[in-house]
């Protein structure tokens, strides 16, 4: 699979001809997965062109990944995008709760010196 180097999406927008091409895909297979995965919103200006944004080529590139590489059907794709939202959920759940944790002990450890030093006074 072309790996998509987020850092080398440098344009705003990409036409469907361009996306299609990253992956070594037809316009009509672009088109397809657009209308069955709710991830793939690309922006249409006003004569009805598709504009791809870098994030609708991420999750593209995802689509490609679990249908064409791993062998997922479509819906077991959509099972598996499902299951990787909600991991990074929980994943983010945990690194805030991680920092609350780390900024209460912070605030103990403060705590505790203020107090070992009033009390050497």
């Amino acid at each position: 699979m072309p790996k998509i180097d987020p850092a080398q999406l440098s344009k705003r927008y990409y036409s469907i001809g361009e996306v299609a091409e990253m992956f070594g895909l037809s316009t009509s297979l672009v088109r397809f997965w657009e209308n069955e995965f709710d991830e793939i919103k690309p922006h249409k200006n006003s004569k009805g062109d598709r504009r791809f944004t870098p994030e609708n080529i991420l999750q593209i590139e995802l689509v490609y990944h679990l249908v064409k590489e791993r062998g997922f059907t479509l819906n077991g794709a959509k099972q598996e995008i499902l299951r990787l939202k909600a991991l990074e959920k929980k994943r983010k759940k945990a690194l805030k709760d991680l920092a609350e944790l780390r900024d209460f002990l912070v605030r103990m450890k403060e705590q505790l010196s203020t107090e070992t030093d009033k009390n050497a006074d």
